[in-house]
């Protein structure tokens, strides 16, 4: 069921989009945490546009827009090899929703927040569930 808040937001068309981004780790875990992503809402990456290093020793960050309208319950196994940092921007509800479905599939820790007057941005850090959770 829905709350009042999401309804709304539904209805407005506002603020039914998080911007993610995925850094401080692997291609493989990069690539873990867009599956299960793609597996609970719908994003702009296609399956087979997958996290890829590039030359030189840069840091690397992935971004995936995510649309939260409808949400799909997350299950089975999910293993990262590190903990990852994923910072998520959008409308409160929106973020809430995302960071609710993310606790299906990892372990996750809100390690900070930025509050504007319609967004916020949160950054999540995300580990393996511990066994039996």
């Amino acid at each position: 069921m829905n709350t009042i808040r999401e309804q709304e937001a539904a209805r407005s068309g506002y603020g039914q989009e998080v911007s993610v981004v995925v850094s401080g780790c692997g291609t493989a875990d990069a690539r873990m945490v867009f599956d299960v992503l793609r597996a609970a809402f719908t994003t702009d990456r296609a399956s087979v546009d997958v996290p890829q290093d590039l030359e030189g020793r840069r840091p690397t960050a992935w971004v995936v827009t995510v649309d939260v309208t409808e949400e799909r319950v997350v299950s089975g196994s999910v293993v990262l090899g590190a903990p990852v940092s994923v910072d998520v921007q959008g409308g409160y509800w929106a973020v809430e929703r995302l960071r609710r479905s993310l606790a299906h599939a990892f372990d996750v820790t809100v390690v900070g927040t930025v509050s504007g007057d319609q967004e916020e941005e949160v950054r999540l850090r995300l580990a393996n569930r511990a066994a039996g959770a």
